[in-house]
């Protein structure tokens, strides 16, 4: 790697702490890169990339790590191409509605930004404290808000990035409207760092709502919460987020980060409003009309910091689950939402008759629900039990019309499962276009495809 570190002097690592550091995500997966290195901008990206592509290394694109499903494992040999330092926010268009930022910026400092401009960026995952939008568009993130704004494609218009051959590609527009040639911007998106290597992206931004309204909602029954889930959908209301969580989840972050979570609750709806204060003020008098219907008791945060605390609970959700086990199998299927109380039952009945304990939260108003088994990974009949249980839940999933990934893609650990959603003829016209854009299968090689 002497030739590599001559690129880019200074930026590239062998050291044995570096490879381990890099070498994982929060999937719980890990293999060692054979080095590290950290661009600056887009001529150090295609400095490596060329190289790469030159000895034919496999090279791993990488933002904070936080994705759920291997997609920034490193397969052996390779060389992670971590982009945390191409971390500026470029320009921020307050007339045309737009922001240009490199891939390296968190989500979160991003948001804060834009408030002080009066705007809002909508997508919002729950490591929005530390993942990256690089890591966003890659993987096409969503989060609670993705209910009433859409997910990170919805925002996207335009990118700037590197080919597998080191040429470099502007794709979008930077108009509200623009519909020439294919659309080569949404192809990358959601694309899983498999295609090519993000350096700049443009975003469309929204005005900052003028008023929030957040509600917690209590049920005794898991299934009257996602009735009361399907009801207030169908009242045409659709509010800003729309979250669940189940009583194990509620357990897991009162023992975490006590919030005030009344730990009988059987299940728990987080719902938010944004908007004109009469409107909203409407609203919620009508959700809280509709959750009481189903049994539910409804609470309003008082104010901004009791607002906060809720939502710093609930992005404490899944580091608190390790607290119940050493290590848990996460999942994030979605099912229409008029069969969120299907599967719900679905769940809790598998749970029961597995003896393995299922946790889950998420984004019920768009259907898009984590599940998480509970395990031991070092009790080999417990994981095997598990292996076999998520199969049944993708199956149970797919029955109700649903998809087995909302959010997280699949990168290595979904990528056995890809074949009972895509269709054979689907899937190899996937696998044509990922020879195209790299015949030479250098760039993050191994991830979603099986084998």
């Amino acid at each position: 790697m002497k030739a590599l570190a001559q690129l880019i002097p200074g930026r590239v690592s062998t050291a044995p702490e570096d490879l381990l550091c890099y070498g994982f995500d929060a999937s719980g997966l890990e293999a060692a890169p054979s080095a590290v290195v950290w661009p600056q901008d887009v001529d150090d990206v295609v400095k490596i990339v060329t190289f790469a592509s030159s000895h034919s290394i496999p090279i791993v694109p990488r933002g904070a790590g936080s994705g759920m499903t291997g997609g920034a494992v490193p397969p052996a040999g390779a060389i992670v191409l971590s982009l945390e330092r191409m971390n500026k926010i470029l320009e921020i268009d307050r007339e045309n509605m737009t922001a240009l930022v490199e891939p390296g910026v968190v989500n979160g400092t991003f948001q804060v930004e834009l408030e002080r401009h009066r705007l809002f960026y909508p997508p919002d995952p729950a490591s929005m404290n530390f993942c990256t939008l690089g890591g966003n568009v890659a993987e096409n993130s969503g989060g609670p808000r993705a209910l009433k704004y859409g997910v990170t494609r919805d925002y996207v218009m335009g990118l700037e990035a590197v080919l597998p051959d080191g040429s470099v590609i502007h794709t979008g527009v930077k108009t509200a409207k623009g519909v020439v040639g294919y659309d080569l911007t949404r192809l990358l998106v959601g694309s899983e760092g498999t295609l090519a290597v993000i350096t700049k992206i443009r975003l469309r931004v929204l005005p900052l709502p003028d008023e929030i309204v957040t509600l917690m909602a209590l049920f005794g029954d898991v299934e009257k919460s996602g009735e009361a889930v399907r009801f207030i959908l169908a009242q045409g209301i659709i509010p800003r987020t729309l979250e669940f969580l189940d009583s194990g989840a509620v357990h897991a972050v009162e023992n975490y980060r006590p919030v005030g979570f009344p730990k009988d609750a059987a299940a728990l709806l987080l719902i938010e409003l944004d908007g004109h204060p009469q409107a909203i003020a409407k609203d919620a008098e009508r959700i809280t009309e509709v959750c009481r219907k189903f049994q539910g008791e409804v609470i309003m945060a008082e104010d901004e910091a009791a607002r906060e605390k809720i939502w710093e609970a609930r992005r404490a959700v899944s580091p608190a689950l390790y607290h119940l086990k050493p290590a848990k199998i996460s999942e994030d299927i979605v099912v229409p939402r008029s069969r969120i109380p299907q599967m719900l039952g679905i769940l809790k009945r598998l749970g029961e008759s597995s003896g393995i304990t299922i946790v889950s939260f998420g984004h019920a108003g768009d259907g898009n629900i984590h599940v998480n088994l509970m395990i031991d990974r070092n009790d080999k009949a417990e994981y095997e039990k598990a292996q076999k249980l998520v199969s049944e839940i993708f199956r149970a999933t797919l029955d109700l019309g649903g998809t087995i990934s909302g959010e997280h893609g699949i990168g290595l650990t979904k990528a056995a499962y890809i074949s009972m959603e895509i269709p054979p003829a689907e899937l190899e016209l996937m696998k044509r276009i990922k020879q195209v854009f790299d015949p030479k299968n250098i760039l993050n090689p191994g991830k979603i495809f099986p084998g």
